[in-house]
């Protein structure tokens, strides 16, 4: 199981860190991905972090502003927003898996319940 936490409210060019944490197996080969879902909007990809060496792929709107991370000892991973946007408002979603793709969503075997990030103007 997935368990993301960390959303809430912040003014533009504030910041978040999202958690992500892992209960009931431990990540080796995983891929831990970071998706957000806008209002009215599919779900995108915002990044993903190899569990194994911690090599990181970013989607453009991420670039620059967002990093991820995970600790291999309490099996959780992070989502560091910075410069947020008012236009970063979205619910996240943490998800992992072995993802030929990892900018698809549905190659992801494990989903976290999702957090609401809100950013005011």
């Amino acid at each position: 199981q997935l368990q993301a936490s960390g959303g809430g409210s912040v003014q533009t060019g504030g910041s978040l860190r999202l958690s992500c944490a892992v209960s009931g197996r431990t990540f080796s080969s995983e891929v831990m991905g970071w998706f957000r879902q806008l209002p009215g909007k599919d779900r995108e990809f915002v990044l993903s972090i190899s569990w194994s060496d911690g090599s990181l792929y970013y989607a453009d709107s991420a670039k620059g502003r967002f990093a991820a991370a995970r600790d291999i000892a309490k099996n959780t991973g992070y989502l560091q927003m910075n410069r947020l946007k008012p236009e970063d408002t979205a619910v996240y979603f943490c998800a992992a898996g072995w993802p030929e793709n990892v900018r698809v969503d549905t190659a992801y075997e494990y989903w976290g319940q999702g957090t609401l990030v809100t950013v005011s103007s």
